[in-house]
């Protein structure tokens, strides 16, 4: 299930790592829960329709925020948050909330990106990244999704996630989580698999991090 928001326009500069800002909000509405540290059934979309200016972001037209969970019952304690304190920061509130249906898909589908995929796996002591230019990314991210499937009681077997191949422009961006700097990759991905294999990676996301803002499909 997936939500859209919709933000009146900033009052004041949005930095360019309000991700922080948007995971606040996410806890702040759904209140008192136990999702935090847990394998994330959701996955978080950045900030839409914003233009770069010297000190951040700027949405004078306002912005949109699309979140989604396998968890129905997360997005609608959500909408209860957000009817209950529709501030999110730097001055935008919430001006609009709907419900986008799942898509239809197809057994191959290609999905483009609401926000960078993210993949990182810890190899004797060091944290590595790794990007669409690696050849391991799509057994990583097939990894990923295959243990969020077996989390939620679903089907694991036959799902597979890769990088698009043919998609001209794939590009890397460095951001930076509480300190934290992460690679990330803006590159469609192909995932194989069964209609509720599918339409369940669209509401999860795929890589890892799904629950700060990474891997939102679109």
């Amino acid at each position: 299930m997936r939500i859209q928001i919709k933000f009146r326009q900033n009052t004041e500069s949005v930095p360019f790592d309000y991700q922080k800002n948007l995971v606040g909000a996410f806890h702040k509405w759904l209140g008192e829960n136990h999702v935090h540290d847990e394998m994330s059934l959701y996955s978080l979309s950045w900030l839409m329709g914003g233009r770069i200016d010297k000190n951040g972001f700027d949405f004078k037209n306002g912005a949109y925020w699309q979140i989604s969970s396998y968890d129905t019952a997360l997005i609608k304690t959500l909408i209860k948050g957000i009817q209950n304190d529709p501030e999110l920061n730097f001055g935008m509130r919430v001006k609009e909330v709907s419900i986008i249906t799942d898509p239809t898909v197809e057994p191959i589908q290609r999905f483009f990106l609401n926000s960078p995929i993210f993949i990182k796996r810890k190899l004797e002591e060091r944290v590595h990244h790794y990007t669409f230019s690696d050849a391991d990314s799509g057994l990583y991210m097939t990894q990923t999704l295959e243990a969020k499937l077996k989390k939620a009681g679903l089907e694991s077997k036959g799902v597979k996630v890769y990088f698009d191949p043919t998609f001209q422009k794939p590009s890397t961006k460095m951001i930076n989580y509480n300190g934290i700097k992460c690679r990330a990759s803006m590159c469609p991905v192909i995932i194989e698999g069964s209609e509720e294999q599918l339409k369940f990676a669209w509401n999860v996301g795929i890589g890892n991090s799904t629950g700060i803002g990474f891997g939102s499909l679109r």
